[in-house]
């Protein structure tokens, strides 16, 4: 049997466009239905279409991912499936944006530890990106709070790519509108939202 090509694409939330990965998947000559959608936060990979992927997936197959933080952006987790995927069911795996961690071109002793190398360091910089915005949007309520700012109703926890929702709405990429139903917020509360994100970023810019 002719092994497989299998493509993997991730969003954190529905709303949020992921045809960029799915045209790079296909240039690099994934078929359409091969390639699995999750729509969800890459904080594990308890993700369904992730795990009907990785049932179908044998040996001398190729899984193809745009980015390490679309796989996954837990640190751990991403080094294990990684093992699963390469030392267990005896696969391969590309990373599009970054040519080291393509497994099918580091087969010799050299190759393989310059591609563990990357991975790990990859997967620390995904796992730790995701951490800090979390702190620094901690650190910026609590000192916006301490300047008398009035944050209302506890805070609708927003998505990992809410940064760059904002940075296109700004832009006027999109809309205030599509920029709430991204977030899975009404209009109102994405002013509210909009307003403390702001004062969170004038904090941490001091």
């Amino acid at each position: 049997m002719k092994n497989k090509r299998y493509g993997y694409a991730r969003v954190s939330t529905k709303e949020q466009n992921i045809e960029r990965q799915i045209i790079a998947l296909t240039e690099a000559g994934v078929e359409k239905q091969d390639i699995y959608i999750d729509k969800q936060s890459g904080k594990n990979f308890e993700r369904p279409a992730y795990v009907e992927m990785m049932s179908l997936i044998q040996e001398g197959d190729l899984l193809i991912v745009k980015s390490i933080d679309r796989l996954g952006r837990n640190y751990q987790e991403i080094m294990e499936q990684w093992r699963i995927i390469t030392k267990e069911k005896r696969a391969d795996i590309c990373i599009q944006d970054m040519p080291l961690l393509d497994t099918t071109k580091t087969k010799d002793l050299l190759g393989t530890f310059i591609s563990d190398v990357v991975l790990q360091l990859l997967s620390f910089v995904a796992e730790n990106e995701r951490d800090n915005i979390r702190q620094r949007q901690a650190e910026g309520i609590a000192a916006a709070k301490a300047r008398g700012v009035q944050f209302g109703k506890p805070m609708i926890p927003i998505p990992d790519n809410f940064p760059e929702l904002y940075k296109q709405w700004q832009a006027g990429a999109i809309s205030i509108k599509e920029f709430a139903k991204a977030c899975n917020m009404g209009r109102s509360t994405m002013y509210n939202r909009i307003k403390e994100y702001r004062e969170i970023n004038c904090y941490i810019a001091k």
